[in-house]
């Protein structure tokens, strides 16, 4: 089943949070993740998918149909909320089956069922049990399982990660993408955490001001944004404003640095996007784009570093990643810079 979004617009009454106009598809089987900071929207797009919202203009189809006007239990949705909202005095199977029970599946099938779901989950030793006394992960994946027990149309995720500590948070992010694989669930998350977007999505939304700014996968979203404005949600960035002097030639006032202009003008202003890990530490004299300057701030990671380098003459430090840190000069390929409407 397809989600498909077409130009719609919502606002809460007085109050300025919202959507507008937006225009977003979810092809059959994709999982979509819609990533923004509070207050961008996202989670409204979430609840009008749900039904949770009305009073919307635009048009919003779940498999070639207008669901305008159909109520919440009929639009087959399965959500999964951040705070899991299990029934405490259910079983955990009783919760996984709860959404058959209230479509009048009988009791041995939707038994059957939600034990189907429990086994997928891992979690079929602990039917039995209530929910308050398993972990945060093991809640989160019986709210998974009720949610995709019944086979929605499509299925919502709305933070499902954010509630949990940060060491099981990979293990059941690549758990749940394993499980929508396998399931074929047509899928919507929205999130804050680009960690979460970008590894668990097959493409990613950025939305801002209740507005899309882009649309695409993770790696062309993290490589080729749009704006500098996607180039700040997504990933760790420096940001340099600069006025283009020539053809693939750049002023950031403290250099001039040698980048692909492609359509933009001599004297036009425009930003200069630097990804960390593409800076090289202490280069040959000759290099490209040689920056000489000094080392300031280092941050540890484990696998790597990242750190502050400011070039000579420059205000604000650039920020480099990698295991050899700079002393004295960073170069950064042409290639390795994307030029930007400022």
């Amino acid at each position: 089943m397809s989600l498909h979004f077409d130009n719609v617009s919502f606002a809460y009454p007085g109050a300025r949070h919202g959507i507008d106009s937006v225009t977003l598809t979810v092809a059959p089987g994709e999982l979509l993740a819609v990533m923004g900071r509070s207050g961008s929207g996202k989670s409204t797009i979430l609840r009008l998918t749900a039904g949770l919202l009305n009073g919307y203009r635009g048009r919003i189809a779940i498999g070639g149909t207008d669901v305008a006007g159909v109520p919440v239990w009929r639009r087959e949705t399965g959500m999964v909320f951040q705070q899991y909202a299990l029934f405490p005095h259910l079983s955990v199977v009783d919760n996984v089956a709860y959404g058959l029970r209230m479509r009048g599946v009988d009791r041995d099938r939707r038994r059957a069922r939600a034990l189907e779901m429990l086994e997928r989950v891992g979690l079929t030793e602990h039917a039995a049990r209530r929910p308050a006394s398993l972990s945060g992960g093991q809640q989160q994946r019986v709210a998974l399982a009720r949610a995709l027990a019944f086979e929605p149309k499509v299925l919502l995720l709305d933070e499902p990660l954010a509630a949990l500590d940060a060491g099981i948070r990979q293990q059941l992010r690549d758990e749940i993408r394993t499980l929508q694989r396998a399931c074929g669930a047509t899928t919507l998350l929205v999130t804050h955490d680009q960690d979460e977007a970008l590894s668990l999505a097959d493409r990613v939304a950025v939305v801002d001001g209740g507005r899309v700014l882009q649309v695409d996968t993770p790696e062309r979203l993290y490589t080729q944004p749009v704006s500098t404005q996607v180039a700040r949600f997504v990933g760790h960035s420096s940001v340099m404003p600069g006025r283009v002097i020539g053809v693939n030639a750049v002023d950031v006032s403290f250099a001039v640095l040698f980048a692909d202009t492609g359509a933009f003008r001599p004297g036009e202003r425009v930003s200069v996007l630097l990804r960390p890990e593409h800076v090289q530490p202490d280069p040959p004299a000759d290099a490209l784009n040689r920056l000489g300057g000094r080392r300031t701030e280092v941050r540890y990671f484990g696998a790597t570093c990242r750190y502050d380098f400011v070039p000579e003459h420059a205000q604000a430090p650039l920020l480099c990643e990698g295991r050899r840190l700079a002393e004295h000069a960073i170069a950064i390929a042409p290639e390795d810079l994307r030029v930007l409407a400022a």
